[in-house]
Parts: C-alpha cells; sequence; structure tokens
C-alpha cells in the first residue's frame, strides 16, 4: 500500500536539515520508499509505499521514526522534537470529566473481535469548515475534505497510523452500542449510500434498537454518520481481528483505507494517543467539550516483548564489524530499548521491543535485520564465495544429459512441452479406469484437482490436448485439422508399503493425430540413441493406446538410458549392388505389417524395409536385397520375396 504525506507536516514532529529529495533519497536505500516528490505550492508531497509487514510507518509519525535513525547514517541531523505517541495519555484528560454524563452502554459479544475498545463522548460540537491547514494537507494525501469534525478522524488516522471513526451520539439508538457478528443475510447501508449485504461472520455495531450502524473497520454506517445538525460525537478509537476485517473486505468488495490498516494487524497501545489527540483536536477546532467518561475495554493489554542478543552475533551474520556504540543508537532512534546485563556493555545484551514493532520482531535475525537496514546494504561490501564444482552422481547427471537431448529432438519433430503437476484429481484417475485407492492422497491438498499422486504421465497429458482443442486456429488453415502434440518427462511416483513412494522417470507423449505419428515419434527416439528394438536384451516396445481420439504412450526413461548408445554401430559399406523391390500386400487379422516383416526378415539377403505408402488396407512395402559376399540377380531377390 502507498501513503502520502507532506514534507512540512513531518517537520512538527522532526527537526532536521534534510531537504525532501535528500529524505527521497536516504530513506529510500534504508527504509520506506519515497516513489515521488511533488511541489505543491510551498509544500512537498511524498508518496511512499509501505511494505505489508511494517504498517507501523503508514503514518507521519512513523515516517518520522525511521527518518531519526536513518537520517543521521548519511550525515543529517534528524530528531524527533514531538512524539504524540508518548506524549498523549489517557491521564491528560480524566480530570475533564463532566459530572452529569450522558449514558453510553456498551457490550463487546466476544473478546476476540476486537482486543482494544475505547470511546468517549463529546458535546457542544460546532460544525464547521475544515482549518486550511488540515484540509490542504489532507487534500494532498488525496483524502477528499468534507467537514471538521469527519476530516479531523482522517487526519487521525495519517497523523498516528491508527483509523478512527466519529458517531452521531444522538443518531445511535437508546445510546447503546454492541459489538457482535453478523448474521447471513444482514443489510447495512453504508456511508457511500450504497447497500451491503454481508455473508455473516463480520464485525459490526448494532445499536439499541437492533440496527447496524457500523460495518467494522471498513466504513460506518450511513444511519449514524456526522450531519450539520451534529451537536454530540462519539469519538470511537478501537482495533479488530485483522483476519476477520480481511475477510469482510474482500467478500464485500469494499476496499477502504481503514481497512488496509487493521486487516495488516495494528498496535493497541497506539489506541491511547489516538484518542486522546483527538479529543484535543475536537475541542481546538470543533469546540467540543468532554460529555462523558473514557471508556476503555482493554482485557489483555500486551505485554513486553524482550529479546536477548549476543553482539558478536551481528558480526558473524552481516559479514562486517559495526561499532557497538552505532548497533545502540540505530535501536534507541527506532524506537527499542536496550537493557545492558551484568553491567558488561560489551557481550550480551536484553533488546526491549517498541509494542508497535511486537508483529514482525521476534528472534534475533529481525534485530540484524534492522541493524543492517539502516546502516545500509549499499556499505557492505559485495564478497563472492568461491566458485565450487561437485560432482553430481552417475544416474543424475545421465537423467540431465539425456532429458536435454530428447527434449531437443522432440521439439524439432513437432512437439511441445508441458510440465503438470504431480498430482492428479480423482475424477482423472476413474476416467482412465484406475483405482485412486492405490494411489497415494495428499493429506493436505490445497485442491480436489491435484489430490492423488499420479502413477503415470498420460492423464495430464491428455487433459492438455483436450483443455488446447480449438485454441490455436489462428495457427491452422481452413479446412486443416487442427494438430496437438505434447510431451512431458517427469516422475510418477509407485506406492510401497511403509515406505516412500519409487519415484521412476518417464517420458509420456500425447497426439491428436493417428496411431503412425506417434509410433513415428517413438522410432525417431530409439534412433535418435541407437538403440536396436531388435536386441533380445530390449524389451521395452512400449504400447500405444488410444481414447477419445487422443494417441498416447509412456517410456521407461530409465531403460532408454541403460540401453542407449551415443555411438551408432558400424556397419560396413557393402560393396555389392543392392535391389529394390516393391510389393503391395492386403492387409487383415492374420497378415499385418508385423507378420510381414516377420517373414520377410527370415531372408538372409534382405538388409531393410521401408513403408512406400498405405491406402485402406493396402500397404506397399520396399524390399532391399544385397548380400555381403557377392552380386546376387534380380530373379535370386524375387525368388526371396515370393517366399513371404
Amino acid at each position: 500500500m502507498n501513503i502520502k504525506i507532506t514534507y512540512n507536516w513531518l517537520l512538527e514532529y522532526l527537526d532536521t536539515d534534510a531537504t525532501p529529495y535528500e529524505m527521497q533519497k536516504y530513506l529510500s536505500l534504508c527504509g520506506p520508499s519515497i516513489e515521488k516528490v511533488d511541489k505543491i505550492d510551498k509544500d512537498y508531497v511524498f508518496d511512499i509505499e509501505i511494505t505489508s509487514n511494517r504498517i507501523d510507518t503508514a503514518s507521519v509519525i512513523g515516517i518520522a521514526q525511521e527518518a531519526q535513525a536513518i537520517l543521521p547514517m548519511f550525515g543529517k541531523k534528524a530528531k524527533l522534537k514531538l512524539n504524540p505517541l508518548t506524549k498523549y495519555k489517557f491521564d491528560s484528560i480524566v480530570g475533564n470529566y463532566p459530572r452529569v454524563v450522558p449514558s453510553l452502554k456498551i457490550k463487546i459479544v466476544d473478546a476476540t473481535l476486537c482486543p482494544r475498545f475505547t470511546a468517549i463522548v463529546l458535546g457542544d460540537i460546532n460544525i464547521a469548515p475544515t482549518p486550511d491547514f488540515m484540509k490542504n494537507r489532507l487534500i494532498a494525501a488525496g483524502i477528499k475534505s468534507i467537514n471538521n469534525v469527519v476530516d479531523i478522524s482522517n487526519y487521525l488516522m495519517l497523523a498516528l497510523g491508527q483509523p478512527v471513526h466519529v458517531f452521531d451520539y444522538d443518531e445511535i439508538k437508546k445510546q447503546t452500542m454492541i459489538m457482535r457478528e453478523s448474521k447471513k443475510g444482514e443489510k447495512i447501508i453504508t456511508l457511500d449510500e450504497k447497500e451491503v449485504i454481508l455473508s455473516g461472520g463480520d464485525i459490526v455495531i448494532e445499536d439499541g434498537s437492533g440496527r447496524l450502524i457500523d460495518l467494522c473497520g471498513i466504513m460506518g454506517g450511513l444511519n449514524s454518520a456526522i450531519s450539520e445538525k451534529t451537536k454530540n460525537v462519539v469519538l470511537f478509537v478501537q482495533t479488530y481481528d485483522k483476519v476477520r476485517i480481511r475477510r469482510t473486505s474482500m467478500s464485500t468488495g469494499i476496499r477502504t483505507v481503514a481497512a488496509a490498516f487493521f486487516e495488516k494487524g495494528l498496535d493497541p497501545e497506539r489506541v491511547e494517543p489516538t484518542l486522546v489527540y483527538g479529543v484535543e483536536l475536537l475541542e481546538k477546532y470543533a469546540q467540543g467539550k468532554i460529555a462523558s467518561k473514557l471508556y476503555d475495554i482493554y482485557p489483555n493489554p500486551q505485554h513486553e516483548k524482550t529479546i536477548k542478543i549476543e553482539y558478536k552475533i551481528f558480526d558473524k551474520l552481516i559479514g562486517i564489524r559495526i561499532d557497538k556504540e552505532k548497533i545502540n543508537n540505530i535501536l534507541t532512534n527506532l524506537g527499542f530499548k536496550i537493557d545492558h546485563l551484568n553491567n558488561d556493555r560489551t557481550k550480551m545484551v536484553k533488546i526491549i521491543m517498541p509494542s508497535w514493532r511486537a508483529n514482525d520482531i521476534s528472534i534475533p535475525e529481525d534485530i540484524v535485520e534492522e541493524i543492517t537496514r539502516v546502516y545500509g546494504y549499499q556499505n557492505i561490501p559485495s564478497v563472492l564465495q568461491s566458485i565450487v564444482y561437485v560432482d553430481q552422481p552417475k544416474d543424475m547427471e545421465d537423467i540431465f544429459v539425456f532429458q536435454n537431448k530428447i527434449k531437443l529432438l522432440l521439439k524439432h519433430l513437432g512437439l511441445n512441452e508441458v510440465i503438470n503437476y504431480s498430482m492428479v484429481s480423482k475424477e482423472q484417475l476413474e476416467a482412465f479406469d484406475l483405482d485412486p485407492k492405490k494411489h497415494l492422497r495428499l493429506s493436505n491438498s490445497l485442491s480436489k484437482d491435484i489430490e492423488y499422486l499420479r502413477t503415470c504421465l498420460t492423464i495430464s497429458l491428455f487433459k492438455n490436448i483436450k483443455d488446447n482443442i480449438g485454441k490455436t486456429r489462428h495457427n491452422t488453415a481452413p479446412g486443416e485439422k487442427e494438430i496437438l502434440r505434447f510431451f512431458e518427462i517427469g516422475k510418477i511416483y509407485i506406492p510401497r508399503k511403509n515406505d516412500l513412494p519409487n519415484e521412476v522417470y518417464k517420458i509420456g507423449i500425447v497426439t491428436n493425430t493417428d496411431y503412425f505419428d506417434l509410433k513415428g515419434i517413438i522410432e525417431a527416439i530409439y534412433k535418435e540413441l541407437n538403440i536396436d528394438v531388435r536386441n533380445k536384451n530390449f524389451c521395452s516396445v512400449p504400447e500405444i493406446i488410444e481414447k477419445g481420439g487422443v494417441f498416447m504412450t509412456e517410456i521407461d526413461f530409465q531403460l532408454l538410458i541403460d540401453n542407449c548408445q551415443l555411438v551408432p554401430k558400424y556397419q560396413s559399406i557393402n560393396p555389392y549392388a543392392v535391389i529394390k523391390l516393391d510389393k503391395t500386400f492386403a492387409l487383415s487379422p492374420h497378415t499385418t505389417a508385423s507378420v510381414v516383416r516377420q517373414k520377410a526378415f527370415q531372408s538372409k539377403l534382405l538388409q531393410k524395409i521401408e513403408v512406400v505408402s498405405l491406402f485402406k488396407n493396402k500397404l506397399s512395402l520396399r524390399f532391399y536385397y544385397s548380400s555381403s559376399s557377392r552380386n546376387i540377380t534380380e530373379e535370386e531377390a524375387k525368388g526371396e520375396l515370393g517366399k513371404i
């Protein structure tokens, strides 16, 4: 998320000699990235990117605290001259309570909804235009100015990083506020005059009549909004369960600045100074007077969080030595407190977290990271480690080499490689008549589509073909068949009793062309690897299956590696003539190409066979006859052919 604040606003909290552009340069190097600086009249507007884990920096005081730590590292003066987080305490307003207070009944049904709930009523409110300085800062930040009361709530959010809501006290029926979870189908009309139907489980506030008056953490209700007639207000400052706020914001589609704050988890300790500062602003710019007691419901106060750390860990993890005093100064300027143990300032220290860093600092390495970024990554020398070659096991090296070789071949044959998940769905298994019970099932699968470890590649490849049919028409001429040919080289997982699965590499190939196309691809792989399928030790001629017009096969990858010949077997050139004869056969269940081939190679003169053509059941073959010891006659060759 991004926020916008002005330079002059920042100077109210920070005493510095850094120019706006110096602040942009130095803070962006070591902290929040100031993406843009715009000059407006006599001020400058910073557009600042806030990282998700550092919502504490999404405010003027948050940027001031970062600047206090970072700017001195570049020789610039930076010191907080006003810290509202420590200045504004409940003690300053407790004595201002009136003798007669209006009643405000508050009930929180579930304490997990709201870790801290504070509220106070102010009367004699004067709704008026917003002071120019405040209005100009809000407009510069991209927030529309409405009136002094509403603008003060927005001003507080940007100043201190804590969203605030203001109700019209007189519009809260029976002066009752009940915080609870919404019920499915409940409705609320929000401040932007839109009706929102809730799915249930959202944090809401209802008044004494049962009306919903606030969609908490997202947007207030129109029925309790501040208007020109407002005389009494409820200043309402709180924190919420961040998970519920995120869920509500996404389910309703309402994305507000307040929601962006609350869903990241806010510091409950920041509620107190925000409310007190809000009372001061309402008294000063809306002539309000405290008209009730202070309501502060905080059942589980945040406890102080500490980390014990040795100074030597900084040298070890950063790689350079940073002076201990510099480490202490950085931590102190960031709001941490340091307690030296056993009066030894050189070894072990206890670091006390500021409340606003409780969510993102938890281990010593987090502290080291804070020191490193403020010190400056650019100040740490880049030292490359020595290059060391690690010999890979022979089987892993073979897999890599042969994968690359086969992938290049299949690519040049016109196939496309796909990489699928190693998991498939139950429906996919059943579609191939496979028993899901004979497959390993993931106990924590993210989706039913990737639930079972596959035992073959063709299940996923079949889906690839079906999913892509009709999507490549722009590459296909009118009347031409759309051709899809995919392959994948990957593992399958064969279950083993009381053991991890057997992981086997396979090559899966699918095509929507025909049987002969796929058969030719298989033969090309064998030829590329110089595998002789007639070798009696090789028994892995794969089966081709057809399903729904898709032809599929799988080849055992390791078997290919084991039978591969890197160099083709040498065959001496035959110095004698070769006689070529063509013959056409009528194919039948008893006369197949395989039978013809088997019978033909019974001749010692036959060198090879080529397919000339296939039309319906007519197969034309070309036979090459020759002898390695003499020239044979055409009559001898015809005699051999006639034996078939």
